[in-house]
């Protein structure tokens, strides 16, 4: 599983140029990923930090000389961050018609999952990566979970954010997560990237002290429209 985060000190960014991490870009950063083997396009949208859908299509345009080695572009979601919880009606109907211009650009879309996905349509057809947004709760809980292997069944990469412990690490592996991403090296980046490292050789049997999360494999393809296959 692949993590992702920001160019905090040069020791991180010397792990990005091997490829050993990926570069997390932000248009409020706006950080050139030109030195990361691998890199993700983040909205902004956790923390306020979105520019509106023109700036940040336009973010990703100037930035397409780097698609290739782009793993996602995360359409705009909506998160309140001051009760911790995501608003799945609400990211709906504004990510959704950002999809296919992000695929225009010649990048992989992103569809956030928030909390309460699971009871909506999701549109499966529109992305090609499934990113575990949403409160912790319900990131790891069983609707999340249900998605994951939804996904997963229908040959889509999924991700998780907010990972920042070697506990949640696991639990993303166990949901069969490709990569995630957090804060972690933002804080202490070359003492945390040496935790780090350690997260990535310890295997699923190996859980940390007081840890059993379970795996989950029900499927869940979101609510039903009418005449719409599962």
């Amino acid at each position: 599983m692949l993590y992702f985060a920001n160019a905090s000190s040069p020791t991180v960014r010397a792990a990005m140029a091997a490829g050993e991490i990926g570069m997390m870009c932000t248009p409020a950063e706006g950080r050139s990923p030109a030195g990361a083997r691998v890199w993700a396009a983040d909205n902004g949208c956790y923390g306020q930090g979105y520019p509106g859908d023109v700036r940040w299509l336009k973010w990703l345009a100037k930035l397409q000389p780097y698609a290739g080695n782009c793993r996602f572009a995360v359409a705009p979601d909506v998160f309140d961050s001051v009760n911790m919880a995501g608003d799945a009606g609400a990211t709906l109907a504004m990510s959704v018609p950002l999809l296919p211009e992000i695929e225009k650009l010649g990048y992989r879309p992103a569809f956030a999952a928030q909390d309460g996905t699971e009871d909506h349509p999701v549109p499966w057809d529109r992305f090609a990566v499934l990113f575990l947004a949403g409160s912790t709760s319900w990131k790891l809980g069983e609707p999340a979970a249900a998605l994951a292997a939804e996904a997963l069944h229908r040959g889509k990469t999924v991700h998780m954010g907010r990972v920042n412990s070697r506990k949640r690490w696991l639990i993303a592996e166990r949901l069969g997560c490709a990569s995630a991403d957090g804060t972690f090296l933002a804080y202490g980046p070359d003492t945390n990237l040496q935790r780090m490292r350690r997260w990535s050789v310890t295997t699923a049997d190996t859980p940390p002290a007081g840890s059993t999360p379970a795996v989950r494999t029900r499927r869940c393809t979101g609510a039903q429209t009418p005449g719409r296959q599962a």
